[in-house]
């Protein structure tokens, strides 16, 4: 008989998302807009206190309207974390604009404001910086933000990993003069596929949904005096979305306790280290990861290839973006003296562990146990 599988981070579904959606179905609301849609906009106000919220096809979407509105464009130069996913960095393509990659800094795995101060050296005249928030941990936002404000250049923050995590006791994505969301299926909460883009300034707000929505002019009839998307959220998902908001603070404590368990199994074997939490925060530690010392005869792969050998789901760590071949014509800006890179030694020496918060005693017991044998332990 088969294991069963032990996932990375799947949906975790509680039954509230079906009285929404079936709400959607017994309106006939099945097209995007609705009344989910402003229900959830409403309610992840509440939560973050963002200001004003717009519910979106995708944080990518949310991402690409955020440029948008930053009046990004051909040329434009936009410093953006490079330890992430390709899809903080593509809407950067999307606008014919030019990114620059920010290395990440030890203590957080996050944009480091030193490779930030020198980028700033280098190009004096960006039109945004981009700061992800990694596997939900903050960055050192009041660094960041004081560079940034030094230089006069707006930040926007990609906080598509973090929702629910806090800096100095205001949640991540609400500091930025935009943030961003992700509800993916991976995600802390999910509507499947999703996003939300935030702001306090209502005025932007109401210029993203209106460029989501296929940028329709107030007219009677079909009329567009500039190009729109087609990226606002379904009715359908944005009711997955408020059900699934309802269990958000019990899905991050139970995401914490995965964090400190590995942290604390793996506490005799020093050459493990788990990824770093930032003290001015609180993380949602969306994923548990870890880094093996470069002395270490044990690499990342012997690991994974262990975990799926017990039918265990693990992942690398995101390949820093100046590494992707989309994105070889590009700048990078190391965050050490001497042009190393933090974000590439991280890959090089980490993995995620299986973060899911359905995992029970035993699966935490068998994963564990497996890293373990792999040191010897």
């Amino acid at each position: 008989m088969e294991r069963k599988r032990i996932y990375l981070s799947s949906p975790t579904m509680h039954g509230d998302e079906q009285k929404y959606v079936q709400e959607a179905f017994d309106t006939n609301w099945i097209a995007p807009l609705g009344p989910n849609v402003n229900a959830f906009e409403r309610e992840m106000e509440t939560y973050t206190d963002c200001g004003h919220a717009a519910a979106l096809s995708s944080g990518t979407a949310a991402i690409h309207l955020a440029l948008k509105l930053l009046g990004v464009g051909r040329d434009d130069i936009v410093f953006v974390s490079d330890l992430t996913f390709s899809a903080t960095c593509n809407p950067i393509i999307y606008e014919d604009a030019t990114p620059v990659f920010i290395d990440a800094e030890p203590d957080t795995w996050n944009l480091s404001p030193e490779a930030l101060e020198r980028a700033f050296e280098k190009y004096p005249h960006p039109k945004a910086v981009i700061c992800v928030h990694l596997y939900g941990t903050p960055a050192k936002l009041e660094e960041i933000m004081a560079i940034c404000r030094k230089h006069d250049v707006p930040l926007m923050e990609d906080a598509a990993e973090s929702l629910g995590s806090t800096y100095k006791g205001r949640h991540t994505g609400t500091y930025g003069i935009y943030g961003i969301y992700s509800f993916n299926g991976n995600k802390i909460i999910t509507t499947s596929g999703g996003g939300m883009f935030v702001s306090k300034d209502e005025a932007a707000v109401k210029k993203a949904t209106f460029l989501a929505t296929q940028a329709r002019d107030p007219a009677r009839h079909y009329q567009h005096s500039q190009i729109g998307y087609n990226y606002r959220m379904s009715n359908v998902t944005a009711g997955i979305g408020r059900g699934q908001l309802l269990h958000l603070e019990e899905h991050k404590q139970r995401k914490k306790e995965i964090y400190a368990q590995y942290r604390e199994a793996f506490a005799d074997i020093p050459e493990i280290t788990m990824n770093p939490l930032n003290p001015d925060g609180d993380a949602n530690c969306w994923l548990s990861c870890m880094t093996i010392d470069k002395g270490s005869s044990v690499a990342p792969d012997r690991v994974m290839d262990a975990l799926e050998g017990v039918n265990a789901e693990t992942r690398p760590i995101w390949k820093p973006m100046h590494l992707q071949p989309v994105f070889a014509p590009y700048d990078f800006i190391p965050h050490n003296a001497d042009g190393s890179s933090v974000g590439e030694d991280i890959f090089d020496r980490g993995l995620c562990l299986p973060s899911d918060i359905k995992n029970t005693p035993e699966d935490m017991e068998l994963i564990i146990g497996t890293v373990r044998k792999c040191f010897g332990r």
